[in-house]
């Protein structure tokens, strides 16, 4: 994982190798051929404006450690969404409704990001345990069904 991390800037740049007048590139390894982009470089500078910050996302999900690392899920979806049109894209056009496909994922991870920092906000600053507020309240509960069993018997 630090090795893909160190050498992100390299892959990146990968698409200058490719090259710039042509919509096919044919090497020893594989052939490219593109249909929807002007040339092989301007795909594989999409792709990889793409690809690589979809994969440092995901290296900082697994790797986060504060309680906010779902809110990464945001983003992630976000390049998901854009690498699928970016596939099934036949005519060029592209980051355009993608972000009306996060509106319910956002609609989903926030709230439950925001009542997670409700938590440890309550318990940290105000030091207030829900645990222990809601054993106090089922103790209180006890109490008044007590009290009230014993005026009923007067």
């Amino acid at each position: 994982m630090a090795l893909v991390i160190a050498i992100s800037p390299y892959l990146f740049y990968l698409y200058e190798s490719a090259p710039t007048d042509s919509q096919v590139w044919n090497t020893y390894f594989f052939d490219i051929k593109t249909n929807v982009y002007a040339s092989v470089n301007l795909m594989l500078w999409i792709w990889t404006g793409k690809v690589i910050p979809l994969i440092l996302l995901i290296f900082w999900f697994f790797t986060c450690k504060h309680w906010w690392y779902h809110v990464i899920l945001i983003p992630i979806a976000m390049y998901v969404f854009q690498l699928f049109s970016l596939f099934n894209s036949e005519n060029g056009i592209f980051d355009v409704v993608e972000i009306y496909y996060l509106i319910p994922i956002m609609m989903v991870i926030i709230p439950f990001v925001y009542l997670i920092r409700l938590k440890i906000f309550d318990k940290v600053v105000h030091g207030i345990d829900l645990k222990k507020l809601d054993e106090e309240l089922e103790r209180l509960e006890h109490l008044e069904d007590y009290h009230d069993d014993s005026l009923e018997i007067e």
